[in-house]
């Protein structure tokens, strides 16, 4: 009798430890929108933190550039906390985060970054953007009048996009371009051409990247043509045209629900965006955003870029 109670009383303390642990974490726990004051210029980044097994914190991280990196252990204790994790495309040493949570919904912080430097930043729990309900969709908006630029504006820097016989073309690297209409829940079509080699990205709200990339023949990446960079993975890229081909996206995003339909195929079905992409226009991922097409990595042409909002 006594034998047989022993290994359940060890099983139940495992237990209450494994949930003690879990309660002490969970105002750390979740996803975070931050932004970085890079010597008073704000920049967007996010955080992810969860508990692995009864004890471990490990997270993803995302910085103002690049794409979602692990982080191997959170280290938490008392409401503040600290992790390292090695460059990406920085050049230099590992980055360093400590930071604070108040409450139930807000952290600040240092981040020691891979250039030596040392930042300041502060965070909000990111919102769940959950919708009730399906969609009804309004009138669809085209976004390009065949002509000009007009009603878009570039993010920074001198505007290289120009448009010809109905084509939005960036013939070489230079300013990312942008809306100057916001947009919360959506359907888009957007067409693409890129030369071989070439890459460039379509971003939701601003924040969100659907990754623009001559990939045909390349196995399915979340970095790749159709991934949503650094999360999504699409589930096929046989649909893939090679480069100097017209190629047609169509996104449909609910929250953060997304779908993507890659020339007729859907790749992506119904999942959600964890959190903002690298080079996005701020962490603000409550607001409605723009629909910003990058420009600084190669030539790209676009045409028949139609909106549809919802209502």
């Amino acid at each position: 009798m006594h034998g047989l109670c022993y290994p359940v009383l060890v099983l139940l303390a495992t237990a209450f430890n494994g949930n003690a642990q879990h309660d002490t974490s969970q105002a750390i726990e979740g996803r975070w929108d931050l932004t970085v004051d890079y010597n008073g210029k704000p920049a967007p980044s996010w955080l992810e933190v969860e508990l692995s097994g009864s004890q471990a914190l490990v997270g993803r991280f995302v910085g103002a550039g690049g794409s979602a990196r692990p982080v191997a252990k959170v280290n938490y204790k008392e409401n503040a906390f600290d992790f390292t994790i090695p460059p990406q495309w920085e050049r230099g040493s590992d980055m360093t985060v400590n930071g604070t949570v108040v409450g139930r919904d807000s952290m600040y912080g240092t981040m020691l970054a891979s250039n030596g430097k040392t930042y300041n930043w502060t965070g909000v729990r990111a919102p769940l953007l959950k919708r009730e309900g399906k969609p009804v969709w309004g009138q669809p908006i085209k976004l390009l009048n065949g002509t000009s630029t007009d009603g878009w504006h570039t993010e920074s820097g001198a505007n290289q996009w120009v448009v010809e016989n109905g084509v939005l073309k960036s013939p070489h690297s230079g300013a990312n371009l942008m809306t100057d209409q916001t947009f919360t829940d959506f359907k888009l079509h957007i067409e693409f051409k890129y030369p071989k080699g070439s890459n460039s990205g379509v971003y939701l709200r601003g924040r969100y990247e659907v990754q623009v990339e001559d990939s045909k023949g390349m196995e399915p990446d979340s970095h790749l043509l159709g991934g949503v960079y650094g999360f999504l993975v699409p589930n096929s890229l046989e649909s893939a045209k090679p480069a100097g081909e017209w190629q047609t996206y169509d996104i449909t995003l609910v929250g953060r629900r997304v779908t993507v339909v890659l020339n007729g195929q859907p790749i992506i079905i119904e999942q959600n965006i964890p959190g903002s992409t690298g080079g996005a226009l701020n962490s603000r991922e409550g607001e409605p955003g723009p629909i910003l097409l990058q420009g600084d990595h190669g030539p790209i042409e676009y045409r028949n870029i139609i909106i549809t909002p919802a209502k």
